[in-house]
């Protein structure tokens, strides 16, 4: 008997150690997802609250910190809604006016966002070459140029679209 209740707590005290884990691991990752719009029309305040945003670059509001390349200011944009925004970090390449990003971070009291990461997405004009059935560049394409002796088709990559 007196192995068993060794067991028994020692069970006791892993699970409740995994459950601990885990729900710290979700409290810290979790975070709210709005749409600029949807934000900005909250009754609610998320001010120091870990939100992802979607929205789409002002034209015109990329402002670069010249003395801390890192460090740039630029405005989101949904329907009627704007959100001011301040990342320090790596600017992905396809970052630009009028593309589409989601940032995340913390809203500031003053409504300013402190992006902690910034996200773009492809293009609309890839998508559209998708549906078309266009292939992008780097896909490869000429198989019969590429083929060297001892390969075959078959091991070269397939192109994606």
């Amino acid at each position: 008997m007196h192995k068993k209740n060794k067991f028994a707590i020692g069970s006791i005290l892993i699970f409740g150690a995994i459950a601990y884990l885990i729900t710290a691991g979700i409290s810290s990752t979790s975070q709210y997802f709005f749409t600029v719009d949807e934000l900005m029309n909250q009754q609610v305040s998320y001010a120091g609250s870990g939100l992802k945003v979607k929205g789409t670059v002002v034209n015109g509001s990329i402002n670069r910190d010249p003395n801390d390349y890192l460090k740039i200011n630029f405005s989101i944009e949904e329907k009627q809604s704007k959100l001011d925004v301040t990342y320090t970090g790596i600017i992905p390449d396809m970052f630009a006016d009028g593309r589409e990003v989601v940032v995340e971070g913390t809203l500031g009291q003053n409504g300013e966002f402190h992006a902690e990461t910034l996200l773009t997405s492809c293009p609309s004009k890839y998508e559209a070459e998708k549906e078309a059935g266009k292939t992008h560049p780097g896909n490869l394409t000429n198989y019969d140029e590429q083929i060297k002796p001892g390969m075959t088709k078959e091991s070269l990559p397939k192109a994606t679209i």
